[in-house]
């Protein structure tokens, strides 16, 4: 019997599929894209396991949850987690680069294909004042930027959601404004099959483009915010508040004395030096004995028989000696 494609998802409550309830509880972008890794009738279907929880952030990721995903060894993993890290006070990018990199790049020498993503500003998304959303985009950009220098690092398969038009859509969201609602999640897969698909990783079908269910209304919105909602940012009050009444008041102050570009250039500055502290990507350890390299890990799979270490499609060694035509 051939080999199921093993994928592993690590991250926060995006990839545990908040936003897209299903019965028993939520789905998300991550089965979604599962179902349509592998064409019925052809080998077994890929084997999901989601390790992502709410609340998580970067150090979770490199911590619990890379620890139990090397022990799946998958074939796959998808890597979407920072976003709390960015509504937290204590925000470090110099950290979350470390984590990032520790999380993504074991995984990528270990031999499996890493997915990452990089997200909206939530500043944009919550629709927050000015003063606000500034410093929160301020912050997502540097995410973004490490994501995005750690995925070509690492080879790892990108999409690029940050500037997508359907993020800007408010059906792309569910009520909390946080988490995207099961189209958003549909758009997050289809990003994804649609890049895997390029390489010859995605032989099933995408998911569908439409909603199965309709977006919440406006009365769903409304109850959101008297309830949960409510909840979310009286939690919130105690931590992410603070830090943030801080930096619209430092964000204010430099509007008016006309120095905001200061504030980007420390946070250019800040995201260059953490990701100068990452150092030279390291070689490669030795696989151990059960566990293939990283050009043959996928190459154990039917129909994915020639693949290098950061997932390209490569044309099979000749076996005869004939002279090429």
């Amino acid at each position: 019997m051939n080999e199921a494609l093993r994928f592993a998802a690590l991250g926060d409550s995006l990839t545990e599929g908040v936003g897209d309830p299903v019965p028993g509880g939520w789905r998300g972008w991550a089965p979604l894209l599962a179902a349509g890794l592998t064409a019925p009738g052809h080998r077994p279907p890929a084997r999901l396991t989601n390790l992502a929880r709410s609340g998580a952030r970067t150090a979770d990721a490199a911590g619990e949850q890379l620890a139990a995903a090397r022990r799946l060894r998958p074939h796959l993993a998808g890597v979407i987690v920072g976003g709390n890290d960015t509504l937290r006070s204590a925000f470090d990018i110099a950290a979350n680069a470390r984590d990032l990199e520790a999380v993504i790049g074991t995984l990528s020498r270990d031999g499996t294909l890493v997915l990452t993503a990089c997200l909206p500003e939530p500043g944009g998304v919550l629709r927050l004042p000015g003063a606000l959303t500034r410093p929160l985009a301020r912050r997502m950009v540097a995410l973004n930027d490490v994501v995005h220098h750690l995925s070509q690092r690492h080879g790892a398969v990108h999409v690029h959601l940050a500037g997508h038009p359907m993020a800007a859509a408010v059906e792309a969201w569910s009520v909390d404004r946080l988490h995207p609602s099961e189209l958003g999640h549909r758009l997050l897969a289809r990003e994804f099959h649609a890049a895997l698909a390029g390489r010859g990783l995605a032989t099933g079908p995408p998911p569908a483009a439409a909603a199965e269910r309709p977006p919440p209304s406006r009365g769903a919105s409304a109850r959101w915010l008297a309830t949960r909602g409510t909840r979310w940012l009286l939690a919130r009050a105690t931590d992410l508040l603070p830090g943030l009444v801080g930096l619209a008041l430092t964000e204010t102050g430099h509007r008016v004395a006309g120095t905001v570009d200061t504030l980007d250039a420390a946070s250019r500055a800040a995201t260059r030096a953490a990701l100068a502290a990452l150092g030279q990507r390291p070689a490669a350890p030795a696989a151990p004995p059960d566990r293939p390299g990283p050009a043959d890990q996928l190459g154990r799979i039917e129909g994915i028989d020639h693949i290098d270490h950061i997932g390209r499609l490569r044309p099979p060694a000749r076996t005869d000696r004939s002279p090429a035509a």
